[in-house]
């Protein structure tokens, strides 16, 4: 599988497991190395239009994390801090330099564990729409009981092998990943058979439903103003305006209220803007690279 011309899909072993990466561009004297990190339930071939751009000034690097796209798929506890590992040490033994670190959603998230728990293996952070709880600020409203009897015996439920089985099933059908995929791009047309196939084929591999089930079981991680506290290295975020999972205007001022120095861009896309709008994307990330190495 190539995602470029010129980019070079290959295999890492991490703890046993097999990991896929794709590698693209030459080392640049002057520019640190780019590694990609798709979100949930994506993989390496998300980032192929930014790798075609990007490679053209910089060694790109894309990974799938453990769990998804072609890497390995075994059934253990998945979390920030495994793919926080993970990450790591890739950079420690693969690309062998620190690196800008460019994560969407849940792969956002675990950059960002990375950059602030892990600072020697990156030199920067370029968030698009990305994931991971804050800690609790508000006031909390008074509770509900009937709302939180509903949520046990959903989640109860979703624990159940046989029931979170039954929903996989229904999730990775081919109409249905289609569906889910024009409810969260704003341009319809972004939505192709290829990248319909290319998040439907991982889900057919040996133990992606256990993976998938795996997710009700996730413990939530470090909080994201808890990391922000830690951080020390520029960072950018990138937020697709009209994505429906996100608040992004509330979420994009919690952010700048744990990190004022980041630099920070509203864009006309949904929560893949990378994938969406990526001539606009690759541009942002040039011009920022290019103002602060």
């Amino acid at each position: 599988m190539q995602t470029s011309l010129s980019s070079v899909s290959q295999m890492w072993t991490w703890k046993g497991y097999n990991i896929h990466y794709v590698q693209a561009g030459q080392k640049q004297a002057n520019r640190p190395p780019l590694l990609l990190v798709h979100g949930f339930g994506a993989s390496t071939d998300h980032w192929r239009k930014n790798i075609q751009e990007l490679e053209k000034d910089f060694a790109v690097w894309a990974i799938d994390l453990l769990g998804f796209g072609r890497s390995a798929k075994p059934n253990l506890e998945y979390s920030g801090q495994l793919w926080q590992d993970q990450l790591s040490d890739f950079i420690d033994e693969v690309i062998q330099e620190p690196a800008v670190l460019v994560g969407n959603s849940l792969g956002g998230y675990a950059c960002l564990c990375v950059a602030a728990q892990v600072p020697s293996r990156s030199v920067g952070l370029v968030l698009l729409n990305s994931a991971g709880p804050f800690s609790e600020t508000e006031v909390k409203r008074p509770p509900n009981p009937l709302k939180e009897f509903i949520g046990k015996i959903t989640r109860s439920i979703l624990l159940q092998p046989w029931a979170s089985r039954l929903l996989f099933e229904y999730i990775r059908n081919r109409s249905n990943i289609r569906k889910t995929l024009e409810k969260v791009y704003l341009d319809k047309s972004a939505v192709t058979n290829q990248l319909v196939e290319d998040i439907y084929r991982p889900s057919c591999d040996p133990g992606a439903a256990e993976v998938f089930a795996a997710v009700f079981k996730t413990p939530q991680g470090n909080k994201v103003d808890l990391l922000l506290n830690k951080l020390t290295q520029p960072l950018l975020m990138l937020w697709g305006e009209g994505d429906p999972w996100m608040k992004v205007r509330e979420r994009g001022a919690k952010f700048r209220q744990y990190y004022p120095s980041l630099t920070e861009y509203y864009l006309q896309a949904g929560h893949c803007p990378h994938d969406e709008i990526p001539e606009k994307v690759d541009s942002l990330i040039k011009d920022w690279i290019a103002q602060n190495f």
